[in-house]
């Protein structure tokens, strides 16, 4: 079943239609998609199905509803549809998911951090114990960050292809974390082993962030006239 959500980012009421359609895509195995109205796919869609407001629900190419669709409703609609595993992915909408959040918050904790060191050292390029802590606080820290949370919310949206979640943007959470704090502290005592510890952890959080990114960059297969076709969604 395939359902999308037209909605626009200043719909107050397209935020409470996607929390409610989420839910649903985390118990049921659907392919689930907000479409933002003001790019081209959305348009398209205003003009073929003659929409005049939004929210509005388009389940398998048909309109089914417009307005905040109720949480019992939308069960009741995809109640055929089977149970979503735990080793599925999914797709991302307007709203940043709690990981997501969560990796730019700490994002900015690093860059006070980082800032913070970098007064206590007096400058950028002098030298001092503080100085390697502040910039892998920075680089490390709030860029990676950074670029877990935006990357995991963004890249999605341009392919139409979900990501993996569960417990791995958590788990890749913890091993940033750890590698960070790890390294900062390896510099401090110092202690080369805690460096290298980090490091790797670091590394770790790496190599996870790819495992789940990699199915969003590839189109998904499209089937035409019996010949699997690969195309870009959005």
């Amino acid at each position: 079943m395939k359902v999308e959500l037209l909605a626009s980012a200043w719909c107050q009421s397209c935020r409470q239609a996607e929390q409610v359609w989420q839910i649903v895509a985390a118990e049921k195995s659907i392919d689930f998609a907000v479409v933002d109205a003001t790019q081209p796919e959305g348009r398209e869609i205003v003009s073929r199905l003659r929409i005049k407001t939004v929210p509005a629900l388009i389940i398998d190419g048909e309109l089914r509803g417009v307005g905040v669709t109720t949480l019992a409703q939308a069960r009741e609609w995809t109640a055929s549809s089977p149970a979503r595993t735990a080793q599925q992915g999914q797709n991302v909408g307007i709203l940043m998911s709690e990981d997501n959040r969560w990796f730019v918050a700490s994002a900015m904790m690093y860059l006070m951090l980082g800032g913070l060191g970098l007064v206590i050292n007096g400058a950028l390029l002098s030298d001092g114990p503080a100085r390697p802590v502040a910039l892998h606080l920075v680089t490390i820290g709030f860029m990676l960050m950074l670029l877990y949370g935006l990357g995991a919310h963004m890249l999605p949206r341009f392919t139409a292809n979900p990501i993996r979640t569960g417990f791995w943007p958590w788990l890749q959470m913890g091993l940033a974390h750890c590698g960070v704090i790890a390294y900062a502290a390896g510099f401090l005592i110092p202690q080369h082993g805690l460096i290298v510890a980090g490091g790797a952890a670091v590394w770790t959080s790496l190599w996870i962030f790819l495992w789940r990114l990699w199915p969003v960059l590839w189109p998904k297969p499209t089937k035409q006239d019996g010949i699997v076709l690969r195309v870009h969604e959005a």
